[in-house]
């Protein structure tokens, strides 16, 4: 009997327990699931967290870009069009110690890319090592060559003027010689390339790893500021950057001139900096001049970003082949969300900063 006293204390205390747990819920109940309670702890069901995404291109996107050979004769500089619109641009030497631009673009709507000028057979590692559709004006005899032999995907102005690229004077009324005049769009682009029949799908991924967010340079013990930079190519060209802390940029200029995307007539602005130095050397019997790029292989260089240097290594195994960028413990170079501009120098040549 005593038992069944016991048993039945019991049940009543843990019934009497479970009522007062209940109670006590409907009592804070507003409090323990408000909004902000479920804010505090990151459930709440109208909060969607976004990852990060990379803007400068399309990570999903697998169209192939077009690689556009543009004019950096002073006096071309002052029509040179839609370079703010390339997300990677190849500065080379050529013969005469100027320079001419390899400029990628991948899906974006230019209205006017140029002045448009003529291939050099070392620009096709740079067109192979993106899978890139060529875009050029004429063509040295060994580019000329090449492009035969590598089947190269290419437009060039000497065959379809009038009708894939134009000719125009965007400082009229001021004069320009008609060799600085040849420029073109990416409409007409995709129209020649679905007139050629060439492939619209890239084989390859992109040549550079691009961070979302914002990269801190401050913990390699490589680092430097670098807020001016100056690198010298030859007697005729000098580039120089500064940099924009406040827009987190580097402001572009050539022989101490401010560079303008003459689409616009905004400044060049540039997000990173990848500078190497190579051997070059005028080929033998070229009359003109022209150039050979020792640039298959590796050796060191620097990038520069927000304001901050770094040194780095590539490697560039073959005229196909990607070229690799890593940090100097091996690992691979990431960049952040911006336009490129890729500064290939000769051994002649130097960079500085400060």
């Amino acid at each position: 009997m005593k038992k069944n006293k016991k048993k039945k204390i019991i049940i009543i205390l843990v019934t009497v327990l479970i009522l007062i747990i209940i109670s006590l819920l409907l009592i804070f109940k507003d409090k323990l699931f408000s909004k902000e309670t479920i804010n505090n702890t990151n459930i709440n069901e109208n909060t969607i967290v976004e990852e990060p995404e990379v803007n400068i291109v399309d990570l999903n996107s697998n169209s192939r870009p077009y690689a556009v050979m543009i004019n950096n004769l002073n006096e071309a500089r002052l029509v040179q069009s839609g370079l703010n619109d390339a997300y990677l641009v190849y500065e080379i030497i050529v013969e005469g110690g100027i320079t001419r631009y390899l400029a990628l673009f991948k899906d974006v709507d230019v209205p006017r890319i140029g002045s448009i000028r003529s291939s050099r057979h070392y620009y096709l590692d740079y067109v192979l090592e993106n899978d890139a559709i060529y875009v050029h004006w004429g063509w040295s005899p060994q580019a000329k060559e090449d492009i035969k032999t590598l089947k190269i995907n290419n437009i060039n102005g000497l065959t379809y003027e009038g009708k894939y690229f134009y000719r125009e004077n965007p400082i009229s009324p001021s004069k320009i010689a008609s060799e600085h005049t040849g420029f073109t769009n990416t409409e007409l682009l995709s129209n020649a390339v679905n007139k050629l029949g060439y492939r619209t799908e890239t084989n390859k991924g992109l040549l550079l790893t691009y961070s979302p967010t914002s990269i801190d340079l401050s913990s390699f013990d490589s680092v430097q500021d670098a807020k001016n930079i100056k690198i010298v190519y030859s007697n005729y060209i000098t580039n120089t950057y500064e940099y924009d802390i406040d827009n987190k940029v580097y402001n572009r200029y050539v022989n101490k001139s401010v560079q303008i995307d003459k689409n616009n007539d905004e400044p060049i602005t540039v997000k990173n900096i990848i500078v190497y130095s190579i051997n070059n050397y005028t080929i033998a019997g070229d009359k003109k001049g022209r150039q050979f790029l020792d640039n298959i292989g590796s050796g060191e260089g620097y990038y520069i970003t927000e304001g901050k240097i770094i040194k780095i290594n590539w490697e560039k195994e073959s005229r196909e082949k990607q070229t690799k960028y890593t940090y100097e413990d091996g690992t691979e170079l990431i960049v952040n969300d911006g336009n490129t501009f890729i500064q290939i120098i000769p051994k002649t040549g130097n960079i500085s900063w400060e």
